[in-house]
């Protein structure tokens, strides 16, 4: 039995700063009075807080009900929100990504079952749903908005020049198609640093399924089924992680990754090799368009394809990382009601609909299940063919003490500065193995 690997996080000093409303100053504020305070995840010109921001204001000349909203950025949610809650800040309802949300700040979630009863029987999107119920336990306690996907992304006109006729299935197909590009002159896969973790987690995953990457990383919520003998207790010595590794050794040996892969500081590999056509394909989620639209190059046509299949692996391409962003109301809110509404005018209808117009992200409404973005259309199918979900990164960035090891000695191996023996050996000394 491998030794546990326990984690001490540490809170973050809160992020100070100004409350501020929607249409003017946040009166009440964190003090409470007669408004809905909502902490929101986006930074103010995102074209996601535009949205919300119209939504808002349609919902407050409707009903009346005036909205102090707080958009903190990603950083300011993450290390402010949990403070707030605790000090018993009036806050009524906030968002983030369905796993922190139900993880992290699961202690402080309304049970939503009945709040969200009819809301969901109207506009509520099955996969989204049944992932937050996951989430939380089995129980719904968010409601899913601005899903995403996590796959290959690649420029069909590269593809076309290098003479790929079909899109690549398996790991075999993948070799095939990169080999083209190179004979091609055509860079095959770049990438950021930042999703590299994500990348190893997927391709470890198709070996060894999610259980089995959480136990080899020594994930503490999944220690007591593999003590138990409920989840196969996988160490780093097993050959199937060996062959996994081996596989993105064998691709660096022929020269598929950009040389630029260890340098690529996010977002440099997005934006100054896909973007402009310098690299076929990056690993990235089905927010990447909206991320790149302004700097894209003129011939880029969007394709997508899932994570693909190994030889003798556990899951194939129906096996995704399939999230996204959720809404929470505080339990104790004292308007409930008031915020379930505002959630209910954001993502539903035409805000959603205006949602993945400006920020080219999916639909959240099923009543908007055909408004998918141009650039989003091949990844339809393979959002729509997921039948097994993935966790962030499968699970593989859940050993704070791992991730950093882990993900600079696969950026080394990848551009052949490290073998696959190297980084086993190296991983494993960390678990204690």
């Amino acid at each position: 039995m491998k030794k546990k690997i326990v984690s001490v996080l540490l809170c973050a000093a809160m992020v100070a700063g100004l409350a501020v409303g929607c249409g003017g100053k946040g009166e009440g504020g964190d003090k409470g009075g007669d408004k809905l305070v909502y902490w929101s995840m986006w930074s103010e010109e995102e074209p996601q807080a535009k949205v919300i921001k119209e939504a808002i204001e349609k919902y407050t000349k409707d009903t009346g009900v005036e909205v102090d909203v707080q958009f903190k950025g990603r950083n300011g949610q993450r290390e402010g929100l949990e403070p707030a809650l605790q000090a018993k800040q009036n806050i009524d309802l906030f968002d983030e990504d369905v796993n922190r949300v139900n993880g992290s700040w699961g202690k402080y979630l309304m049970d939503l079952e009945d709040v969200a009863a009819d809301y969901e029987k109207e506009h509520g999107n099955e996969t989204l749903f049944k992932i937050a119920r996951t989430a939380g336990g089995g129980t719904l306690k968010s409601i899913p908005y601005q899903p995403s996907i996590f796959g290959f992304f690649y420029n069909k006109t590269l593809f076309k020049e290098a003479g790929i006729e079909a899109v690549p299935t398996t790991w075999a197909e993948l070799d095939a198609a990169c080999q083209k590009l190179v004979d091609a002159g055509i860079t095959p896969i770049t990438g950021d640093t930042t999703y590299q973790t994500s990348t190893l987690g997927y391709h470890l995953g198709r070996y060894l399924g999610q259980d089995g990457v959480k136990a080899l990383v020594n994930d503490p919520a999944i220690m007591e089924k593999v003590e138990a003998g409920d989840v196969e207790d996988v160490n780093w010595d097993d050959e199937r992680v060996l062959k996994a590794l081996k596989d993105y050794e064998d691709f660096a040996s022929k020269g598929y990754f950009s040389d630029k892969m260890a340098s690529n500081v996010y977002p440099d590999g997005q934006n100054k090799e896909f973007a402009p056509g310098d690299a076929a394909i990056i690993i990235c989620g089905s927010w990447l368009p909206n991320e790149i639209k302004g700097m894209v190059a003129d011939d880029l046509e969007w394709g997508y394809f899932n994570y693909p299949a190994v030889e003798g692996g556990v899951d194939g391409a129906e096996a995704n990382n399939i999230a996204n962003q959720v809404f929470a109301i505080n339990k104790d809110s004292k308007k409930s009601k008031e915020a379930m509404e505002l959630i209910t005018y954001i993502t539903t209808g035409e805000f959603d609909k205006k949602m993945t117009e400006e920020a080219l992200c999916i639909p959240t409404d099923k009543a908007n299940a055909d408004a998918w973005p141009t650039e989003l259309t091949e990844v339809k199918p393979g959002f729509d063919s997921t039948t097994t979900y993935y966790d962030w990164a499968v699970g593989a960035e859940n050993n704070a003490d791992l991730t950093s090891a882990m993900q600079e000695g696969f950026v080394k191996l990848m551009v052949g500065d490290m073998t696959a023996e190297e980084l086993v050996k190296d991983c494993a000394g960390i678990c204690g193995e």
